[in-house]
């Protein structure tokens, strides 16, 4: 126990180290009652004893906030509930006492990215409540910021200020949305970012921006009917050989280029590989890295897929959805430095509603921000009819 409420200490601002100094058994009824929180179950279990530990934590001195939100950072999705609310009440009942808030531990803890970005937010939260002037001072320091969350309030006020701007001062403009793009990593800011420049007569590679890859090689189809091709390794999935070629259902099939124009990255493999129902497409993209790193590959379709890298199952997800959504679904990578091999198994399925129809998927590569992370090797944007023209499409079945 001792052990555990040194470690809190540490990373704790002097002054709240001299308050808690003063109490060391609040402090440890404190580290005590966390503990039972984070213990907590998702079928609850442990709930009556947290019930009884959030007692505690509600009792805690204002000082003590920046314990509680960092114990958040590693709390389960119903103990953080129990954290946050005992927050707020601990909050709440000092200002409601006529007392200030540690204004200045929370300021330090919402501009540390180090810590968890929900923990960050709820002190920025309170920060604001108490000292007014607090967003006009920090948001603009968010432009940068590794949380979505904290950099879309700095986007937001930098796409404000570049639409105020006089429009015959045309080239203040431009750099002011340019600052803005650079910063957004939500689509909606992106495309309003993108949208003024258009109208400013600049050009904007929205799939650079967001890290879509456009070249691929694609193969297919192979054989889904009644969705029974989604466990079958083709032979993609065992090696790739771009000049093989290999049998499907009715002729042999080989790997052929195919380039998407889309803003989004989006890749029809209707156009690619011939329009066709109760079929599996692969889509392989050989992606040059210039370190080691962790990347998200962050993937939108309607299709039941699998994704591979570097011959590893990286993800998949065998269920079939009428929409399609952008960072549909993330899957945490590693790359090496060089040349790197990513797979994507598309599947449709046979039903015949419209929606079903769309064989199609969007792939793109960034770190946790959403900020896209570019091959070494990434060719020039395609033109707007490449992916029409870029692969010839089979006949359909």
């Amino acid at each position: 126990m001792h052990r555990v409420t040194s470690l809190i200490r540490l990373t704790l601002p002097a002054a709240i180290l001299i308050a808690l100094s003063t109490n060391t058994g609040a402090a440890e009824d404190l580290s005590s009652a966390l503990k039972t929180i984070k213990a907590v179950a998702a079928e609850g279990a442990g709930n009556e004893q947290a019930q009884a530990a959030w007692k505690t934590l509600a009792k805690a001195e204002a000082a003590q906030i920046p314990v509680l939100l960092a114990a958040l950072e590693d709390a389960n999705p119903l103990a953080a509930n129990y954290i946050r609310a005992a927050i707020d009440a601990v909050a709440e009942r000092q200002l409601q006492s006529g007392k200030p808030l540690p204004a200045d531990a929370l300021e330090k803890f919402a501009l540390d990215t180090k810590r968890n970005a929900r923990a960050r937010r709820l002190a920025y939260e309170w920060l604001t409540r108490v000292d007014k002037t607090a967003a006009e001072r920090l948001v603009p320091k968010f432009a940068d910021d590794p949380a979505v969350e904290f950099r879309r309030d700095a986007v937001a006020q930098l796409l404000d200020a570049a639409a105020k701007i006089d429009s015959s001062d045309k080239d203040t403009a431009i750099d002011a949305y340019r600052q803005a793009l650079a910063a957004a990593r939500d689509r909606d800011q992106v495309d309003k970012a993108a949208a003024a420049l258009s109208k400013l007569g600049q050009t904007v590679d929205l799939p650079a921006h967001f890290g879509f890859i456009q070249h691929w090689k694609v193969i297919g189809p192979f054989d889904n009917h009644e969705e029974r091709g989604y466990p079958i390794a083709y032979p993609p999935e065992k090696s790739i050989d771009f000049d093989a070629s290999y049998d499907d259902k009715t002729e042999k099939v080989k790997w052929m280029d195919f380039a998407t124009a889309d803003n989004y990255g989006n890749v029809d493999l209707n156009k690619a590989l011939g329009k066709t129902l109760g079929a599996v497409g692969y889509a392989a993209v050989e992606f040059e890295s210039d370190r080691d790193r962790d990347v998200e590959l962050r993937l939108g379709t309607r299709c039941a897929w699998k994704m591979f890298v570097n011959g590893q199952l990286a993800g998949a997800y065998d269920s079939y959805n009428p929409s399609t959504l952008l960072d549909q679904h993330i899957v945490k990578a590693k790359l090496k430095k060089g040349n790197n091999v990513i797979l994507v198994k598309c599947c449709q399925n046979e039903q015949t509603v419209p929606w079903a129809q769309l064989w199609h998927f969007q792939l793109r590569v960034c770190d946790v921000a959403g900020t896209a992370v570019l091959a070494a090797n990434r060719p020039p944007r395609p033109a707007a009819e490449a992916d029409a023209a870029a692969a010839a499409p089979r006949n359909s079945k």
